[in-house]
């Protein structure tokens, strides 16, 4: 039986603890659907990073509005990620963000292959 490190080596940490613990019942058929729908849906850290480094350049809050996030991402857009400190706060705090994004994607994607046995 195939595991989610085996189909997704890319994915590292946090995430894939709660991948493995997310899917660590599925045949390997579920867990190749689970894995190509995953990686369609889900947010690449260094993305979100690179799109919050763009609120330096006045283009503030595009990283929010990729995580779903479309009232902050709005917000940020016109007050300069507010001031610029809450740019500052999600350059330090991508990961997470990006990791909170991915873990939704992962349980909508477990409910749905779980309901459609």
């Amino acid at each position: 039986m195939a595991k989610i490190y085996e189909i997704m080596p890319d994915i590292q940490g946090e995430e894939m603890l709660y991948l493995q613990n997310l899917t660590k019942e599925y045949s390997e058929e579920k867990l190749r659907n689970f894995a190509n729908i995953y990686r369609a849906r889900r947010k690449d850290p260094q993305m979100v990073l690179l799109l919050t480094l763009l609120g330096f350049l006045g283009f503030a809050g595009i990283h929010r509005i990729i995580l779903n996030q479309i009232g902050m991402g709005i917000l940020y857009f016109f007050t300069a990620g507010l001031c610029l400190i809450g740019t500052i706060v999600d350059l330090v705090n991508y990961q997470s963000m990006a990791f909170g994004f991915n873990r939704v994607v992962a349980t909508e994607i477990h409910a749905m292959i779980a309901g459609s046995n």
